[in-house]
């Protein structure tokens, strides 16, 4: 199977939460960590988000630094790497600072159960690539993605999206900053949610390297290939 580089950025608690059982976002990591996800989102041709994250945060997930958006520009590269937004049901708000803040081409990828009405507005912002009859499906987005041009992709979440990727054997890394608090509660989101994994088929990982960052910890590690 052709497709992209793709490799998951996050940060989490030091219970493994990405944000409040409410879904509020949570700072969890300092102005270094930050840095280096701006750096990492400066290298990438793009960067994919769930639509669970687009309606909790309402993230921009433009390069923030204007020297490097300078050199992506010297590059021959737009000053932001392609948007993606997986959204099975099309239902992002045409008013999200995705499509206000930052150049760039956006994607919003669909199932064929999104809206027809809601799919042509969507067309005048974005471009919406569909795959999938109930749900996105994954494995031929990322194979639509290389298509495309697109080589490297950084997965920032949410835990939804993180289970359909790592789930599906496409993730080629992980990259974890793990913060100095505790947010707990049954309900709030981890890393990778999604219905979980059996004993005979957890995803094995190897860590590459660990550094500690202010106040807590970046871990990399490579997911292993699966043998199903």
């Amino acid at each position: 199977m052709e497709k992209p580089f793709i490799f998951i950025n996050s940060a989490m608690s030091a219970d493994g939460k990405l944000s409040t059982k409410e879904r509020k976002q949570v700072r969890i990591s300092g102005k270094k960590d930050f840095e280096r996800v701006d750096e990492l989102r400066a290298r990438v041709d793009a960067i994919m988000v769930g639509i669970g994250t687009v309606l909790a945060d309402d993230p921009s997930l433009t390069v923030k630094s204007p020297a490097r958006k300078k050199t992506r520009i010297a590059q021959g590269r737009a000053e932001n790497p392609i948007r993606i937004i997986v959204d099975s049901s099309a239902r992002i708000s045409l008013e999200a600072d995705i499509f206000k803040k930052g150049e760039g081409l956006r994607i919003v990828a669909v199932s064929n159960s999104a809206s027809e009405e809601k799919v042509k507005q969507l067309e005048e912002k974005a471009c919406v690539i569909r795959a999938g009859n109930e749900r996105v499906d994954l494995v031929l987005l990322v194979e639509k993605l290389k298509e495309m041009g697109i080589n490297s992709l950084m997965v920032e979440g949410g835990a939804t999206l993180n289970w359909g990727m790592l789930s599906a054997g496409l993730v080629e890394e992980i990259y974890t900053f793990i913060g100095n608090l505790i947010i707990g509660g049954s309900k709030a989101p981890t890393l990778v949610d999604g219905v979980g994994l059996l004993e005979n088929e957890l995803l094995k990982l190897k860590l590459r390297s660990a550094e500690i960052i202010e106040e807590g910890v970046l871990l990399k590690w490579e997911v292993k290939a699966q043998n199903h």
